[in-house]
């Protein structure tokens, strides 16, 4: 009586734990696609562009001092 009250048990205990390991199984979904990465532009280089930007502005001011010059100098000769 013992052994067949023992093998009721176990394979109660059996079918229990295989039950929740069932259950907890994901259901099957059809593979996702993969994604595609898309290809960014080259960037851009940021301290070259600032130097270009200074040296453009630097000698667009020498350009008004030389004209500010030029003007000033006639002026300066008809006063001798």
């Amino acid at each position: 009586m013992k052994k067949l009250l023992s093998i009721i048990v176990s394979m109660l205990f059996a079918l229990s734990v295989s039950g929740l390991a069932f259950a907890q199984a994901p259901a099957a979904k059809p593979a996702a696609e993969p994604v595609k990465a898309e290809e960014k532009a080259p960037a851009k280089d940021k301290k070259a562009d600032k130097k270009k930007a200074k040296k453009a502005k630097k000698a667009k001011a020498d350009k008004k001092a030389d004209a500010k010059a030029d003007e000033k100098a006639p002026a300066a000769a008809d006063k001798k």
